[in-house]
């Protein structure tokens, strides 16, 4: 191991973390990129800024990127990429990337680093993972991942027979709208959702941001539906970038969606205004279901709602008129009460009363391209279930993308049995998680925490091992097939050379899998010879790829129009609008409406969202994205913020219900929010010092999440059931 002396050890910081002078509009690397005279040259890869994975094209000059534009042949991007994607080259010229692998010295959190080389840091990292599986077995070696990049890592550790993998999205983002519209149509939705926005005449957004989630081509094809002049119904306690495109904006009490939606079918039922056809013809248990709905009428979801019962019935009689061509949206970040999956399942069932499944203008039948995987061994067989498996868990939760806070809890306790190590892909359970304090007390009953990513994460900071990875534009990921319309194939290729000691994911995957003596997992020379074989098989071209990026697959029929034939692999083969597989588990076979907990005395609902220009907690250092939002703010109603004594654009801090108390936030004194409750954008207040230009700027969502419900169907946590009040700064 490598000595240093205590002034050595003091330069890490600026060795491995970035200098903290760059100017955070816009990097000297940059800059210069513009005023060099060399050539320019292309190369076509896709886009890891957000989980989309839109293609585009690099444009370079002498070695360093100048623009990422969309590449025109790719369906996702349509040749536009969105603020994001556009702004990749500052992920490769970002300020605070992590340079070179380092070891903690001394205790977790204390931010004192050593930095090693590759053998060393991996070295290190297999005879841990060697010792825990000797002592607990390998199970006990847990993987947390986001992101496309992280599929060589979940090879390595699958080889080793890490079998607890978990994908943070399933427990707090889309899973439960995956499990409802499994358990009502046998399938679900996945991304990019099917939902054919180009030939819709009617579309309503029940709490989806659309616009501000910037989901790159449907917001391209939204913008075209509003220009079309179609119908928009949103449905938001908040006035959103949506809603100001809306002919209904309904600002709905927080925490009372499913009442709402209950209403909606009562009025399309009661009024014979859904597709019967299709219903008599794909429906199971129909008046069964009509049944449990008769008592949730307009008048009844107006005291739970605040909307009233005559807007209930003209917004639901304008989306009915235009079915099969309406869309209720699926919403994608929808775990926000506890009830999740009956929110999800009853917003389904309403699109099902549309007769919209498998139509034009209505949720199309994605298709994809085949393209067989490298041959390679069988993982070997696990000696113990996961810890999060349906068996000792949540009865619908999905074994591939896992429940992250089962397997938090499992770490906690010890049971089933003892998760000793973590291996962290660009994903921050500190940000994610709710309740941090349950996280950290995770981590300190772990005897390893890997941490791979592109930049300092907060998580990172209590990490025994950080490894820095190469960005998106600096390396090869694996083929990507795409559905929808039609499929295709993306390649994701270099288009500069990492600046410091970065390497691509599926370097360090092969890297520690020959340390770890598993190395006939990865049984190719190097990524372009397993990326040709995989195209050969698949009969494509890989220089064909390599110099297009995109390769469109065949044209087929999506839609009843185009000669699709509906099949659904529900356990009747119809559309469960009376689920008997949910009753049989003891739970409601129709959704049902709850009531959740009312804000204390002086405390507001805390919601939150995403912004156009950040990802999560990700880019707040991506110096083009933080010269545009440096910082988040907290929204509140013009009113209140009167009443209290609040000013718009000072600073304050929020306390939550168990005392918790926030960073500084700005104030967005509004009329666009309702009075109960107050907004705020995630993935801010960052408190990893490494993370110069993002530390401490703007408050942290999920430091105020400390309380949450568990979904008991499937396992995904709230995040909207926690109150602030305000704290005014001296």
């Amino acid at each position: 191991m490598n000595r240093f002396t205590r002034r050595q050890f003091l330069k890490i910081s600026a060795a491995t973390f970035g200098a903290g002078a760059t100017p955070p509009a816009i990097t000297a690397a940059v800059a210069a990129a513009r005023q060099a005279p060399g050539p320019v040259t292309t190369v076509p890869t896709f886009c890891e800024m957000c989980f989309w994975k839109c293609s585009g094209i690099a444009h370079v000059r002498d070695g360093r990127v100048w623009k990422f534009v969309g590449n025109p042949d790719d369906p996702l991007s349509r040749g536009r990429l969105c603020p994001r994607g556009t702004s990749a080259p500052g992920a490769v010229y970002d300020p605070d990337r992590l340079r070179k692998p380092l070891l903690r010295v001394g205790e977790r959190g204390k931010h004192k680093w050593q930095a090693v080389s590759w053998d060393e840091a991996l070295g290190h990292v297999a005879k841990r993972m060697q010792k825990i599986a000797a002592q607990h077995g390998p199970e006990s070696i847990a993987l947390i991942s986001h992101g496309f990049g992280g599929s060589f890592i979940k090879q390595a550790l699958r080889g080793y027979g890490c079998i607890n993998q978990v994908l943070p999205s399933f427990a707090q983002c889309k899973g439960a709208r995956e499990v409802g519209w499994t358990i009502t149509y046998g399938e679900g939705l996945g991304s990019p959702e099917p939902l054919d926005l180009d030939n819709t005449n009617c579309l309503v957004l029940i709490g989806s941001h659309l616009g501000e989630n910037m989901h790159n081509t449907h917001v391209q094809e939204f913008a075209d539906a509003v220009a079309r002049g179609i119908p928009v119904i949103v449905v938001d306690p908040r006035y959103s970038v949506a809603a100001s495109k809306a002919k209904h904006w309904l600002p709905i009490k927080p925490a009372t969606d499913v009442a709402l939606v209950l209403a909606w079918i009562n009025v399309i039922v009661s009024e014979n205004l859904y597709d019967r056809e299709f219903v008599a013809k794909h429906g199971h248990k129909f008046d069964e279901f009509a049944a449990e709905i008769r008592d949730n009428t307009p008048e009844w979801a107006e005291r739970e709602t605040g909307i009233s019962a005559e807007t209930i019935r003209v917004t639901a009689r304008e989306f009915a008129s235009h079915r099969p061509r309406t869309i209720i949206h699926p919403g994608r970040r929808s775990v926000w009460n506890g009830d999740a999956t009956q929110r999800s399942r009853a917003i389904a069932l309403l699109n099902a009363l549309m007769g919209n499944w498998g139509r034009r203008g209505g949720i199309f039948m994605p298709t994809a391209m085949r393209v067989p995987g490298y041959p390679k061994p069988d993982f070997p067989k696990p000696g113990r279930p996961r810890v999060d498996s349906p068996q000792t868990g949540y009865p619908f939760a999905d074994e591939f993308e896992g429940v992250s806070t089962s397997l938090r809890q499992a770490t906690l306790s010890g049971k089933p049995y003892p998760v000793k190590g973590w291996f962290v892909y660009a994903s921050d359970p500190l940000h994610v998680f709710p309740n941090q304090q349950e996280t950290l007390r995770a981590l300190d009953n772990l005897d390893l925490l890997v941490v791979i990513d592109t930049v300092p994460s907060d998580i990172a900071a209590y990490a025994d091992v950080v490894l820095p990875e190469s960005v998106f534009m600096e390396r090869h990921d694996d083929l990507f097939a795409g559905f929808g319309r039609r499929g295709w194939v993306s390649l994701r290729q270099p288009v500069v050379k990492s600046p410091h000691d970065q390497k691509p994911g599926w370097w360090i995957a092969k890297q520690l899998s020959e340390k770890l003596g598993t190395g006939r997992f990865f049984p190719w020379r190097d990524i372009e010879e397993y990326l040709a074989a995989r195209c050969k098989k698949a009969g494509l071209s890989y220089a064909e790829l390599k110099k297009k990026g995109v390769v469109l697959g065949p044209k087929t029929a999506i839609t009843v129009e185009d000669g699709y034939q509906l099949e659904f692999g529900t356990p009747s083969g119809k559309v469960e609008f009376y689920s008997d597989q949910l009753k049989a588990a003891g739970f409601d076979p129709v959704p049902k409406y709850t009531r959740h907990e009312e804000a204390p005395d002086g405390f507001f609902r805390l919601i939150t969202g995403r912004a156009p220009v950040h990802t999560f907690s990700r880019t707040q250092s991506n110096p083009y994205l933080a010269a545009l939002m440096p910082e988040n703010e907290v929204w509140v109603n013009t009113r209140i913020a009167q009443s209290l004594g609040i000013e718009h654009g000072k600073y304050v801090k929020l306390r939550n219900q168990d005392g918790i108390v926030s960073g500084r936030v700005r104030v967005k004194a509004t009329e666009r929010l309702r009075a109960d409750c107050v907004y705020m954008v995630w993935g801010f207040g960052h408190t990893n010092p490494a993370r110069r230009h993002a530390h401490g700027r703007g408050a942290n969502v999920a430091q105020l999440t400390t309380r949450y419900q568990i979904d008991p169907i499937m396992g995904a946590t709230s995040i909207h059931d926690n109150f602030v009040a305000f704290v005014k700064e001296a």
